[in-house]
């Protein structure tokens, strides 16, 4: 048997032309998934937003959105296509979004997410976003609460050396895919 080098994984911004991609992971992974026209409308006007796409080749493979709020990155939309799931996809989607909170000086990051999503939320963890409430009811499809999570703020020494650690750890790791890019300095999202 012939072993085949890593796949390589670009990490860049959301275009126009990955919409139709992003819709069918949304379609895989969520009982509400966006409507096509919300990334659009996020893409053209939403300043505040910034979306970020893994790409395998050619293939989207995952994709992340947030919000930069005064001084706060809010997680809008995390999901990887479940052919590319347990790749480490999600933890350098993750390792590109607090590059880009960081970069626009965010303090701190939150999210949403469904309280029996535990794959989700021990991902998150290992990011150090904590548990700190509940939305009852946030979601529409089931009426699930969502657990808040948060992380320390950025720039702590804490949190620099998480980040670090999950760096280091994706580099080191012996992964069929590895990454080859980040978003550049300068990256606001928008297409």
């Amino acid at each position: 048997m012939v072993a085949r080098p890593p796949l390589k994984v670009v990490v860049g911004a959301m275009a126009f032309d990955d919409i139709p991609s992003v819709q069918a992971i949304e379609r895989a992974s969520f009982s509400a998934p966006w409507p096509a026209n919300a990334y659009r409308t996020e893409l053209e006007t939403n300043k505040l937003a910034h979306y970020l796409v893994a790409r395998v080749g050619d293939e989207v493979a995952g994709f992340a959105g947030l919000w930069l709020m005064v001084d706060e990155a809010h997680v809008t939309t995390f999901a990887i296509a479940p052919a590319w799931r347990r790749n480490r996809l999600g933890e350098r989607l993750l390792v590109a979004l607090f590059d880009l909170a960081l970069e626009r000086r965010a303090n701190e990051a939150t999210l949403e997410v469904r309280l029996s999503n535990l794959p989700a939320r021990r991902l998150y963890e290992k990011f150090g976003f904590r548990p700190v409430g509940i939305r009852p009811g946030y979601y529409s499809d089931n009426n699930e609460d969502a657990l808040i999570m948060t992380t320390e703020p950025l720039r702590s020494p804490e949190m620099v050396a998480r980040l670090a650690e999950r760096r280091a750890a994706l580099e080191e790791a012996d992964d069929p895919v590895k990454a080859i890019g980040v978003p550049p300095a300068g990256l606001d999202g928008r297409a």
